[in-house]
């Protein structure tokens, strides 16, 4: 594939699919994507590659008497000489829908980003210049330690341009890394998990994770058996932003407000300003987090229950969702806000979770008298979107503590929970931290979140099978 350098830049793109519209109004997104990643097995390298692409989503507006409808047509690898059919694509689309219920005037005024015209940012092999050789002393040290290492580390660098026929000109830079590490005993019967998320491969270090990883292995030495039942249990802060994040997706103020989930008042209306957990806890998005930045404005590619496509270049402040233990914010979009009376809250590019508290997971498993230390959750399914409960699976080593101590790891299990009475009954919360959420890592990986204790963690029934 040619170099950025010898394409058609993305602005460039933008602007003349802008300049061929007919349409009443149009939004233009150009999305430039490289990946770089590595791949390895029994302590070695298997594959490692750089892949590049394009993306161009275009979004046409029509005035109708009954209102605006909207099309939108995406396509990939676009060249200069896709643009017009593109474009006459999305209109057609447009004059063939109905009026969109989420109509709005599209967004004006946002000052333009200054490296607008600038081309691209890419990623590289490179990017991963001090991860590569320390991963391979991880190798050399578990090869020692009698363990086979697998996993992959993945690093994307995404840069959207967005214009609009009202002068939007916006763009975002956004890194993406992941680093997913999983050791097995040479008989495999034993297995332990660790992730980490990054944006440049500068923070995590794959011999830490080992070391880590090597204890856990120890731990799985002894086999405890135990029943389903209920049980003071510790989430990791992998876990718990798995339970956050899903129960976020579940936020939408117009589904609440219309009674379809767990943040609908019986009786009508919403639960906002309701005390959902006696514990201080704070849950925010912000896009400039250190460490955690996401954009700062609505890029939408399409329209659905906590996105509009009209809302693309939106503003997206730093919004709590939870404040001081109190439900405080739902999404919306400009157009459900008008419906629900809320404020407009642009759904979220990452999610912090804060409750104060100071204690690393290993001072919370050394104040345990009995207790399960989990180490990720797995292929979680919703139950009850009223409740939002949710059921799944423990995977990749779940421990028993007892006196402060982990004495052995025991069965996994399935469990049903809602994270909504979750932090209802959470009688702790540790440290926050950077973590990457196990189950959501391909669609979701910027957060920060504590462990949580549980005092009766549901554990509905014993699982073989992971």
């Amino acid at each position: 594939m040619k170099s950025s350098s010898t394409r058609t830049r993305p602005h460039e793109i933008a602007e003349r699919a802008l300049a061929l519209s007919t349409a009443d109004g149009c939004v233009v997104i150009a999305d430039e994507e490289s990946t770089a990643n590595l791949r390895w097995a029994g302590n070695a390298l298997t594959t490692n590659g750089v892949t590049r692409g394009r993306t161009l989503t275009v979004i046409a507006t029509v005035d109708g008497k009954e209102g605006t409808a909207s099309g939108v047509v995406s396509r990939s690898a676009v060249t200069a000489a896709d643009l017009e059919p593109l474009v006459r694509a999305a209109e057609a689309a447009a004059r063939g829908a109905g009026p969109a219920e989420d109509a709005q005037p599209l967004v004006t005024g946002t000052p333009a980003s200054p490296d607008f015209t600038d081309a691209p940012a890419e990623t590289s092999s490179a990017v991963f210049a001090d991860f590569a050789p320390a991963l391979g002393e991880a190798f050399a040290r578990a090869r020692a330690g009698s363990r086979e290492l697998y996993g992959f580390a993945n690093h994307e660098l995404v840069s959207s341009y967005v214009g609009t026929s009202t002068g939007l000109r916006l763009r975002h830079d956004q890194p993406n890394g992941t680093l997913e590490l999983n050791a097995k005993s040479p008989d495999r019967q034993r297995s332990a998990w660790a992730g980490r998320s990054t944006r440049d491969f500068k923070d995590v270090d794959p011999t830490v994770l080992d070391a880590e990883l090597a204890v856990r292995l120890g731990w799985a030495e002894r086999k405890i058996d135990l029943p389903a039942g209920r049980y003071e249990t510790l989430l990791p802060p992998t876990a718990v932003a798995d339970l956050m994040i899903y129960q976020m997706w579940s936020a939408a103020a117009r589904d609440a407000v219309e009674g379809r989930t767990v943040f609908a008042k019986p009786g009508g209306g919403t639960r906002l300003g309701e005390r959902l957990s006696p514990l201080p806890l704070t849950l925010r998005s912000d896009p400039n987090a250190p460490g955690l930045e996401s954009a700062p404005f609505v890029i939408a590619h399409s329209s659905g229950d906590d996105a509009s496509v009209f809302d693309n270049g939106l503003p997206v402040p730093a919004t709590e969702w939870i404040k001081d233990g109190e439900l405080a914010r739902l999404t919306t979009t400009r157009h459900s806000a008008g419906l629900t009376g809320l404020p407009v809250s642009p759904s979220f590019g990452n999610l912090i979770l804060d409750g104060g508290g100071e204690k690393s997971l290993e001072e919370m498993v050394a104040e345990t008298e009995r207790g399960l230390l989990l180490t990720c959750l797995w292929y979680i399914r919703e139950v009850d979107p009223a409740t939002l409960l949710l059921t799944g699976l423990t995977r990749d080593g779940v421990y028993l503590v007892e006196k402060g101590q982990v004495v052995g790891e025991v069965n996994n299990f399935r469990f049903n929970e809602s994270p909504v009475d979750l932090l209802s009954r959470a009688s702790e919360a540790g440290r926050t931290e950077k973590t990457l959420p196990r189950e959501w890592s391909d669609w979701f990986t910027r957060a920060a979140m504590p462990a949580l204790r549980i005092p009766d963690f549901n554990m509905s029934s014993v699982s073989k099978g992971v």
